[in-house]
Order: structure tokens, then C-alpha cells, then sequence
């Protein structure tokens, strides 16, 4: 078969994140098993025009904003009839691809934008997409879909698309759950950082709501002395800024180490050896970096928002917090960290979840719903 998957970023786009690499994954089996898979996507700075990557094609075309506009003149003038499937995937908007595509289409869907707008955008193009993003999906809600959790699902039924035309497929992981759990207990304790130490990995963005992270901090702070804070994700941007002002002008600045982008290699070492990793996101698909964490042996403490309540279960591989706030966040890393017989418990629990959670699994459900597709 023949694929086209629009899609606004590509893994190399400097806003990639978890969405990104679960399309890759799935085109890279797509490709081993005789498939043809092309993405049109949106170009940026220092991105070639055309790459072709581990089989598949990458089409990058004019940027975040114009992408949508220049994928559908693209199409029309070189892709009718090629594909035997297109799927229109919705990372904040669609391509409408429903409108003008001759072939078989899809929907795959990782979360909904809707309050995300407000975080990410500038008013008043922040108001429009709110307004706009329930219009658009009622127009459609005929499609079938594919999602990666059960939050998402809720999400596109409240929409008006149909139960029995949604399909959740697991999420994986590119890294390999550690062989074997070591234990944190005085036997094991050289597996974790000596001072016991928060983790933020990731964006440094207004959604991913960094700055609440750096205030739970410096809350639990005051019950642990010796806690450690560490942040991984590139600080460059305007909402990077206000992090770093935040953290420099904090008593407990000498606590907190800004690491900047990071290597896979060293991803997976602070993973490994932080002992909590704190996710206050305003909204996920799933949360891809705490089933990540959690393959090396580290537990999350979330707030309750679409996404990390599917990736984490509360009180059983991590916890969750009663409310979205710094306090109630910091009383959670305070919770898990002052009792180290249940601790171990959690990350082993969100370990052993972890090994299920792979994409040969989640391959298999794609190839399963797209054998059904009408």
C-alpha cells in the first residue's frame, strides 16, 4: 500500500515531541513490510525541502501556519491517485484532507487543542482556534479515527464522532525497559542519584506548564532539604526565559540544574538515576515521557489533566494530584519521596506496566484497524 500522512512536524522539527515519534515508528514498519509511506509536513528553519529517512519520504513544505494551504496545492499538482490511504493527522488543525483527496482517509488523532490554544498561540488567533475548534471537527466527525487513549477517545465523542468509528491503539516506546529492576533500598541505592532528585524532561513550553514544576519544587524543598531539581528541554524561547528568571531569582537556585537539550544517551541517564519525574502538563495524548521513565525504573507525579491520568494510575505506578496546583504537586513529590517501601513498590509497578507498552504492539493494532477501514 501506499501511504500519505500530513502532518504538521516531522522528528527533526524543533517542536517535535512524543506524537512525532510515534508516526516514525509506525512508518518504519510500515516501510519494512513492503509499504510506501510519504509525509508532507511543515518546513522550518534549516530543514531540507525534501529527506528521505529509514524508507520513508519527508515533504516539508512552508511552516506551521501556511503548511496546511501548500500540502493541499502539493497534492493536487503531484500526489491524485498515488496513495491507497491518506491520513490527516490533527496536531492542533487539520488538513481537511476529507475535502479534496480522491483516495481512502483517516483521522489520527494524539489529543484534541481546544484549552491548549490559549497557551500556545497569540491573542487573539489564540480565541479563533478555541472558538473554531468545535466547528471544525463537527464537519469531521464522519471520519474514522484512530487515537492513542481513552481520554482522547472521550475528547472526540463529546465532538460528535462515533463510538464504533474510533479506534485506540497502544503507545510504545523507543527505548528498552531495563532488564532488571534494582532496588532503591539501602542493597540498590547506588542505582539513584545520592540525593533524592526531581526530573522535568522535555519541552520548556507554556503547556507543558514548567514554571508550576519549578514552584512544587521549591514548596517540597522546604520539607526535603537535600532534594535536587533538574530540567531538561531548551530554555531559549520567551516562556524559557521567565523559567530561568524564576529559578535565579529562587533561594534554592544552587538546587536546581538547568541542563539544556540533552542526548538520547543522556535522557536515559537522568531517568535512570532521578527518583521522581514531575509532568504538569495542561493537556497530553498520552504522556510518552512517563512510560519512558518509568522503563527505567523512575516514577511520575502528574496533575490530573487529559493524557497523564491514562499514562500514570494513581497510587499504583505514580500519582496523581487532586488538583492542578504547585502545592498539591509538591505535596505528592513530597508523599512519594517520605515513604521509600511504597515508592519502591510504585516504580516497580510503572516498570512492569512499561515492558506492555511497545509498538510492535501498537504496529499490530494500526495494521488491525486499517484492514477495516470502509
Amino acid at each position: 500500500m501506499n501511504f500519505i500522512w500530513f502532518t504538521w512536524k516531522d522528528i527533526k522539527h524543533p517542536l517535535a515531541g512524543g506524537a512525532e515519534v510515534v508516526n516514525e515508528e509506525l512508518a518504519r514498519r510500515l516501510v519494512a513490510d513492503g509499504h510506501s509511506v510519504l509525509f508532507v509536513v511543515g518546513g522550518f528553519k534549516g530543514g531540507a525541502q525534501e529527506e528521505e529517512r529509514d524508507g520513508f519520504k519527508i515533504i516539508r513544505l512552508g511552516n506551521r501556519y501556511f503548511v496546511y494551504l501548500q500540502a493541499y496545492r502539493y497534492y493536487r499538482k503531484n500526489l491524485v491517485g498515488w496513495a491507497d490511504l491518506v491520513i490527516d493527522e490533527i496536531n492542533t488543525v487539520p488538513f481537511f484532507a476529507k475535502f479534496y483527496v480522491k483516495e481512502k482517509n483517516i483521522l489520527f488523532v494524539h489529543q484534541l487543542s481546544r484549552v491548549i490554544w490559549f497557551y500556545e498561540m497569540f491573542f487573539p488567533l489564540s480565541l479563533v482556534g478555541y472558538l473554531l475548534e468545535p466547528l471544525y471537527l463537527r464537519l469531521l466527525s464522519d471520519r474514522q479515527v484512530i487515537t492513542v487513549s481513552e481520554s482522547s477517545r472521550q475528547d472526540l465523542l463529546e465532538h460528535g464522532f462515533k463510538k464504533e468509528n474510533i479506534s485506540i491503539i497502544s503507545e510504545g516506546i523507543k527505548l528498552a525497559p531495563v532488564r532488571e529492576l534494582e532496588s532503591y533500598l539501602p542493597a540498590g541505592r547506588q542505582v539513584k542519584y545520592e540525593a533524592p532528585t526531581i526530573l522535568c524532561l522535555g519541552a520548556v513550553r507554556p503547556m507543558k506548564r514548567t514554571l508550576d514544576i519549578v514552584e512544587a519544587f521549591l514548596i517540597a524543598k522546604v520539607n526535603i532539604p537535600d532534594l535536587r531539581f533538574k530540567i531538561s528541554g531548551d530554555t531559549s524561547g520567551k516562556y524559557g526565559k521567565k523559567v530561568l528568571a524564576k529559578i535565579h531569582s529562587s533561594e534554592y537556585a544552587d538546587a536546581i540544574e538547568v541542563l539544556g537539550r540533552v542526548s538520547d544517551e543522556e535522557k536515559i541517564e537522568l531517568m535512570k538515576k532521578s527518583h521522581v519525574l514531575a509532568v504538569a502538563s495542561i493537556k497530553e495524548g498520552w504522556g510518552l515521557v512517563v512510560t519512558e521513565a518509568a522503563s527505567q525504573g523512575t516514577p511520575a507525579v502528574v496533575y490530573n489533566v487529559d493524557g497523564l491520568r491514562d499514562s500514570v494510575r494513581h497510587n499504583e505506578t505514580g500519582l496523581i494530584c487532586k488538583f492542578n496546583k504547585p502545592d498539591y504537586l509538591a505535596l505528592n513529590i513530597i508523599n512519594i519521596l517520605s515513604d521509600m517501601a511504597n515508592y519502591e513498590r510504585l516504580r516497580r509497578n510503572a516498570w512492569e506496566w512499561s515492558r506492555e507498552i511497545n509498538f510492535e504492539k501498537s504496529y499490530a493494532e494500526f495494521l488491525k484497524f486499517i484492514k477495516f477501514i470502509k
